[in-house]
C-alpha cells in the first residue's frame, strides 16, 4: 500500500488533514466512543484506523457470549475484590448490554435469550456450597441491578437433559444469551459510515507522541487520540496494569443434532462452550498455560486444543461423533482488577481498555465513557 505522503491532494484533504479525533482500533469501544462523538460534535472529522482488514482484537473473534457474570464468578470475585468494586463492574456490564442493544439492535445482533449455565463438577462442590449459600444475596444484588427477581437459580438435571458426563449440577443464569459478533461489528461499520465516520483498514498505529500517531504507512496528525485497542494497548500504556491475554476457540462440523441450547461455562469460566448453526463453538483453556497465554500471536497451541478436544469428547458431547471445523484465537486486555481502564493518559491522549474478557458486555458503555471524557 502507498504511504500516507504518497497519496494524492484529494485523498489527503478527504482523510488525513485536519482530523479532529482519531481513534485506534475498529472494535466494538472504537466504533462506540467514534459514535457518541458524532453527537456531540456533528461536523468534526473523525477517524477510525484498523491495522487489519478486519477488525484484529477480540470483538469479532470471541465466543460472543452476552454474559456479565456467572453465579460462581461472583463469588469467586467477592473473595478476592472489594464488594463495591465487584458490583459496580457488574452493574456496568449489564447497563453496557442494554446499551448495546439499544445502539445496534437485537436483529442486527441476531441475539438468542436462552440462557447461561455455570457447569459444576465432582471436583466443584466445595465452592458450589459456598456459592449456592450466597445464593439469596446474589440474587438481592442483581434485582437492585437488573430489576429482575431470581437471576441465579439450582438446576440439578442439567447432565441429563443436555446429555453431558461428569457434570454434578449447575447454576442457571436466566438473563443471559449470545450474539453474532460478524454481525454485530457490519452494524457498528454501517451505522459509522452512516454518520459520515471514517474508517481506513491496514493502517497499524505504532507509536504515539504529542498530537501524532505514527503508523506503518507514516504520520497521522490528530486534535485528539483515543487508544481503543484492548489487548494490544500495552505497547502504547506500558505503564499501565494491562496485558493481553490470548484466548482460544475450536468448533465443530454440523452436527446431526446438538443436544443442547445456550451458553455453558465451566471450570468458573475458565472454559466456555455454546450451540451455533447446528455445531458447538468451545474455548478457553488459558488457565492451563497463563504466561504462554500472556501474548498478542494469533497462533493455536496443542497443549490447548488438544485439552478443548478432550472436554468435548469426554464432557460435552459423550455419545456424539464429531469432527473440528475450524481453530482461532482472539486476543483480550486483562488486570490485576476487572475494571476497565478509562482515562486521559496525557495531553490530547485518552484511552478505553482492559475490557477484562467482557467486552460485548461492556464494550459500548466505555467507548460513550470515553467520548465523554474526550469532550469534558
Amino acid at each position: 500500500m502507498l504511504d500516507i505522503e504518497k497519496l494524492s491532494y484529494w485523498e489527503l484533504k478527504s482523510y488525513f488533514r485536519d482530523i479532529d479525533f482519531l481513534i485506534i482500533g475498529a472494535g466494538i469501544v472504537g466504533y462506540s466512543a467514534a459514535l457518541h462523538l458524532r453527537k456531540s460534535y456533528p461536523k468534526s472529522k473523525i477517524l477510525v484506523i484498523e491495522r487489519g482488514y478486519l477488525p484484529s482484537g477480540a470483538s469479532s473473534k470471541n465466543a460472543g457470549f452476552a454474559c456479565f457474570g456467572s453465579a460462581t464468578e461472583l463469588t469467586e470475585d467477592l473473595s478476592k475484590f472489594n464488594e463495591s468494586t465487584v458490583w459496580e463492574t457488574v452493574s456496568m456490564r449489564w447497563e453496557g448490554l442494554k446499551y448495546l442493544r439499544s445502539l445496534i439492535g437485537d436483529q442486527s445482533l441476531k441475539l438468542q435469550l436462552k440462557g447461561s449455565w455455570d457447569l459444576i463438577t465432582t471436583n466443584d462442590i466445595e465452592l458450589k456450597n459456598i456459592t449456592e449459600s450466597k445464593l439469596d444475596y446474589l440474587n438481592k444484588r442483581l434485582k437492585n441491578i437488573t430489576g429482575e427477581n431470581n437471576v441465579y437459580s439450582i438446576d440439578n438435571h442439567t447432565q441429563e437433559k443436555f446429555g453431558f458426563a461428569g457434570i454434578h449440577s449447575s447454576f442457571r443464569n436466566r438473563l443471559e444469551g449470545q450474539i453474532d459478533t460478524a454481525s454485530m461489528n457490519r452494524a457498528f461499520y454501517k451505522k459509522s459510515f452512516e454518520q459520515d465516520i471514517m474508517t481506513l483498514f491496514g493502517i497499524e498505529a505504532i507509536d504515539i507522541n504529542g498530537n501524532t500517531v505514527l503508523s506503518n504507512l507514516g504520520e497521522i496528525k490528530a486534535k485528539s487520540i483515543a487508544i481503543c485497542t484492548n489487548g494490544f494497548a500495552q505497547q502504547f500504556l506500558p505503564e499501565k496494569d494491562i496485558f493481553p491475554a490470548r484466548a482460544q476457540v475450536l468448533i465443530t462440523k454440523p452436527l446431526d443434532q446438538v443436544p443442547f441450547e445456550g451458553t455453558f461455562h465451566y471450570q468458573m469460566g475458565y472454559y466456555y462452550f455454546r450451540n451455533i448453526d447446528q455445531r458447538v463453538l468451545f474455548g478457553g483453556g488459558r488457565n492451563l498455560d497463563f504466561e504462554g497465554e500472556k501474548t498478542t500471536n494469533f497462533e493455536t497451541t496443542h497443549l490447548i486444543q488438544e485439552k478443548l478436544e478432550l472436554l468435548l469428547r469426554e464432557v460435552i458431547l459423550p455419545s456424539t461423533s464429531f469432527e473440528i471445523e475450524h481453530r482461532w484465537t482472539g486476543v483480550m486486555g486483562v488486570g490485576e482488577t476487572k475494571k476497565p481502564i478509562i482515562e486521559h493518559i496525557q495531553d490530547n491522549t485518552f484511552c478505553g481498555v482492559r475490557l477484562g474478557g467482557m467486552g460485548i458486555a461492556i464494550g459500548t458503555l466505555v467507548g460513550k465513557k470515553l467520548a465523554e471524557i474526550i469532550s469534558a
